[in-house]
């Protein structure tokens, strides 16, 4: 039995050696591995001196100074990351735990001594060990590249079961008496610490959120971009073939007006101008960005066979940027647009849109058709179709950062979304 107690004694040693150095990041050499191993038959030899000049209990009473501390130092030496060296240590000394609870639960199903548990604890090493290496070291070798606020965080359950197995089984003898407080302290840690973990997933989830939100409007500000980039290019290549078909038209107006066909040179005068007239960017308001928005939506809905109108009084310069009038007019277009767009072909649909700046504020209305189906949560429109919902949520967020107010609502069929900022 002393023997088996040894030897356990020796194995687990080695257990929680290999999963430290397993959980830190290290590059893997020659020197390096020469170093590991030797000091890890170091501090077995120190443990076997203090076993043999005195007893195996001073061992376990020892462990923090004669392993635990060295294990730390020499691996940050090897990773020269400090706080990320205890974590390991602790995190591998938490492990060890598994293994003893593992084998204590055989030992109660055979109705066995101590004997069955030193046997079941040897047995379960090796499988364990393995599985561990396998699965659990890589995902704890990430969080080493964390900062040090989240590997904080996940030291503290080992840390604190550290102090704590020490304090009531190693030093003394609260855990065996069974005080209130000691049974019930790691449970108190645990649904502590998954309290903390709850709140923190919500807020990463949050800050994911927004981040999702701003991608969102990105991509949808470089769409419009593309767009009206293309509107703008062929507008350009519209006016080149129209200079270079001046000349034409000019001998063919010359040549009517020689034959005396002067009807014919009116008309065809008229069909030159209503060519340009319906190829030129109509001006909507003296912003150019918001300009822009509504010159790229108007073809769009002209396209869909709803009918924009625009009445718009948005200064060149405004308080708001251009990069958030952009996604602010975008996105509340893009969803008047989809919603005429939802209802049948057989009747008519229209967006109305009505800005203005007065004292430094943006006003701004958008009326569109819709369908009488649509949901409300706390006075913001929802929808359970996929990839659908975003503008809404962009809309907010963005006049929330100004300040602003922001209000939607259906009278008589029409949706109106109606904005201060």
């Amino acid at each position: 039995m002393y023997l088996i107690s040894l030897l356990n004694g020796f194995v687990v040693a080695v257990f929680g050696m290999i999963l430290s150095a397993s959980f830190c990041d290290i590059c893997w050499n020659r020197k390096k591995q020469f170093v590991m191993l030797g000091s890890m038959a170091g501090l077995l030899m120190v443990q076997g001196i203090i076993v043999y000049f005195m007893e195996t209990e001073m061992v376990r009473f020892l462990y923090p100074v004669i392993t635990h501390l060295p294990l730390i130092l020499i691996l940050l030496v090897l990773t020269k990351k400090r706080l990320w060296s205890v974590v390991s240590v602790f995190t591998a000394y938490l492990c060890c735990q598994v293994r003893r609870w593992l084998a204590l639960f055989i030992t109660a199903i055979l109705s066995g001594d101590a004997m069955i548990q030193e046997m079941s604890e040897l047995i379960i090493t090796i499988p364990l060990l393995l599985l561990l290496l396998k699965y659990i070291s890589p995902a704890v070798r990430s969080i080493s590249y964390s900062n040090t606020w989240v590997q904080s965080q996940f030291c503290l359950i080992p840390a604190v079961y550290y102090i704590f197995d020490y304090a009531t089984y190693i030093y003394t003898d609260l855990m065996a008496k069974g005080t209130p407080v000691v049974a019930e302290f790691m449970s108190f840690v645990c649904s502590t610490a998954y309290l903390v973990f709850v709140l923190r997933t919500s807020e990463e989830k949050w800050m994911r959120s927004q981040l999702e939100q701003a991608q969102d409007s990105l991509n949808l500000q470089i769409s419009q971009a593309v767009r009206e980039i293309g509107a703008m290019r062929e507008s350009q290549q519209k006016t080149k073939e129209y200079r270079h078909d001046l000349r034409h038209h000019m001998q063919y107006l010359v040549a009517c007006i020689e034959n005396n066909c002067l009807e014919h040179a009116k008309e065809y005068i008229q069909g030159i101008c209503s060519e340009i007239e319906a190829s030129k960017v109509i001006t909507f308001c003296e912003n150019e960005a918001a300009n822009l928005i509504f010159s790229a939506f108007a073809e769009r809905a002209k396209g869909k066979g709803v009918l924009l109108k625009v009445k718009a009084q948005i200064p060149k310069q405004i308080h708001i940027s251009e990069s958030d009038l952009c996604v602010l007019l975008s996105n509340a277009l893009e969803n008047a647009l989809h919603a005429c767009c939802k209802i049948k072909e057989d009747m008519e649909t229209s967006i109305e849109v009505s800005a203005f700046e007065k004292n430094k504020k943006l006003f701004l209305q958008i009326v569109n058709s819709c369908d009488s189906d649509v949901s409300f949560v706390q006075g913001i429109p929802v929808t359970n179709e996929p990839d659908h919902g975003i503008g809404v949520r962009s809309i907010c967020a963005l006049v929330d950062r100004y300040n602003g107010i922001y209000t939607f609502e259906i009278e008589e069929g029409r949706f109106i979304l109606r904005v201060s900022i």
